[in-house]
């Protein structure tokens, strides 16, 4: 049965991710997530505090980042991170793993660090971004499954930041490791109606894109 519009926006974390965003940007972001009753907001740890203001009460989730772009940060600073957000009102964390540590075969490591992001958390929804553009696809398996055991709730494809975004194939990958034992959050170049749909089929059950109004748009146009 198809999605409706109000289906696919229940599905999608509206993002504004850039470094140069600014509050009246902000501002806009939560007004139209609330219009088109986009599932969160995802947004910087900046602006955690303000768009949990502008959004009580709407029903959209707040979502941050931790260890964002690169996941370069220590485990310990990852937590305090994730517990700095959880404290200024973020609902969900989406956490960068070290991706040089996956890639290493350091496997204690990067489970050690989610599950510590995971604690920090303290209930909330964590999702895993494992930066699938560097990976190999028994990388990707790997990450999926340390997640899991992590305690994380979903795994997602992409920052939006690195060479590659979401790609149909990974997403695929991705649900076919975590099953119906977690989520899978594609991320990264979804721009059109025809994109989101392709990731949804492949088995994502979330998509982070700054593209979401005019996604919602061409799906209303299309009814």
């Amino acid at each position: 049965m198809p999605l409706t519009p109000k289906e696919l926006a229940s599905m999608i974390d509206h993002s504004l991710l850039r470094p140069n965003a600014t509050l009246r940007e902000l501002e806009k972001l939560c007004e139209e997530a609330t219009e088109y009753g986009f599932k969160a907001v995802c947004v910087n740890p900046v602006h955690v505090e303000a768009a949990s203001g502008l959004l009580r009460g709407k029903g959209v989730f707040v979502c941050s980042v931790v260890g964002f772009p690169l996941g370069t940060h220590s485990a310990e600073i990852k937590a305090a991170e994730a517990r700095e957000v959880a404290r200024l009102g973020a609902q969900e964390i989406d956490m960068v793993i070290h991706v040089g540590a996956l890639k290493d075969g350091r496997h204690g490591q990067v489970r050690d660090e989610i599950r510590a992001v995971v604690e920090a958390s303290e209930g909330r929804p964590v999702k895993v971004i494992l930066e699938t553009c560097y990976l190999t696809d028994e990388e990707k398996i790997r990450g999926c499954e340390l997640a899991l055991e992590a305690g994380a709730s979903f795994v997602k494809t992409s920052t939006g930041f690195a060479a590659g975004g979401a790609k149909v194939e990974d997403v695929r990958l991705m649900r076919r490791v975590v099953g119906s034992r977690g989520g899978v959050k594609a991320a990264g170049g979804i721009r059109t109606l025809e994109d989101a749909l392709k990731m949804i089929e492949a088995g994502a059950s979330r998509l982070g894109t700054s593209s979401s109004v005019a996604i919602l748009r061409e799906m209303i146009r299309s009814e």
